[in-house]
């Protein structure tokens, strides 16, 4: 089986690349530089010279606050790039497994996961042009692609919350954490095992990537301190007030997981059980 990784230059974009070459498979990693996704030519031209049989789409345009001023700029990569990439797939008889975002929902619920169905209500630039890409690749592709939507992702490559943990631990002796916003950390490296297995079978539709179980941001980063032998009660709780943004983080960002039965798979595992596991990878890789 052959497949085109697009993005493959980012944390989740590497790490499935990595995660493909372990199991063996024949796998192509273009990264924003070798695919930008939103050119219909440049698209047309890496399925026509690659041929895979699936294709992952990684790539897109993640900064937040950014979009808020320039949304324009997002919708071209995060919903003119799902749309160009699904009708590629299409007329190649490729299945197209493309990665989203919690940021499609509003966030405003508090005890309740959000369910794959729930009906997605954005309240950010980044969350309405991610559910752009959703929905037009769900239009041109109804029946070989997989919308997989995640989130609080953290891996051994690029900038993210437990590698800023990590590097506050060392360079100061309190650190205050949000304790208001509540999610799933999730590792990428879960994700791309987990993209990986969906290859495999013909599962299509939205799925929820994230670990199992929630917690704050501050619960996760007291256990990040914990896990390496550092006292958790250096970090200390605030609220979202004192960091404002210009696009507001969702409050509640907690997934359900109810259709990973019907792909044939086990939902992702507990997040405290990935970040044990992660940590050495990601400290390695910091060092």
């Amino acid at each position: 089986m052959r497949w085109l990784v697009t993005g493959a230059g980012g944390m989740l974009g590497q790490d499935t690349v990595r995660e493909l070459c372990r199991r063996g498979e024949d796998v192509t990693g273009l990264d924003r530089a070798a695919l930008d996704v939103s050119e219909p030519d440049a698209v047309r031209r890496a399925l026509a010279e690659h041929r895979p049989d699936v294709v992952v789409n990684c790539a897109a345009y993640t900064a937040v606050d950014d979009a808020e001023s320039d949304e324009e700029r997002a919708l071209r990569v995060n919903g003119d790039g799902p749309r160009l990439l699904a009708r590629a797939c299409a007329g190649q008889g490729a299945r197209l497994i493309h990665v989203s975002t919690d940021y499609v929902f509003s966030g405003e619920r508090r005890t309740t996961p959000y369910p794959e169905d729930h009906r997605p209500d954005p309240r950010t630039a980044y969350g309405r042009t991610k559910l752009a890409g959703e929905r037009a690749a769900l239009a041109e592709l109804p029946d070989a692609c997989v919308v997989l939507r995640t989130g609080w992702l953290y891996g051994a490559h690029g900038q993210n919350f437990v590698r800023t943990m990590l590097d506050l631990k060392e360079r100061r002796p309190t650190v205050d954490v949000v304790d208001d916003q509540r999610g799933q950390p999730t590792w990428s490296a879960d994700v791309a095992a987990r993209i990986a297995d969906l290859g495999v079978g013909s599962a299509h539709g939205i799925l929820h990537a994230t670990s199992s179980g929630e917690a704050t941001w501050y619960e996760l980063a007291r256990e990040v301190f914990r896990l390496t032998g550092a006292d958790p009660d250096r970090v200390r709780p605030t609220d979202s007030r004192a960091f404002v943004r210009p696009a507001p983080r969702p409050a509640y960002s907690v997934l359900g997981h109810d259709r990973w039965r019907s792909a044939g798979l086990a939902p992702l595992r507990d997040w405290r059980s990935a970040l044990h596991e992660a940590l050495p990878h990601i400290r390695e890789e910091t060092s």
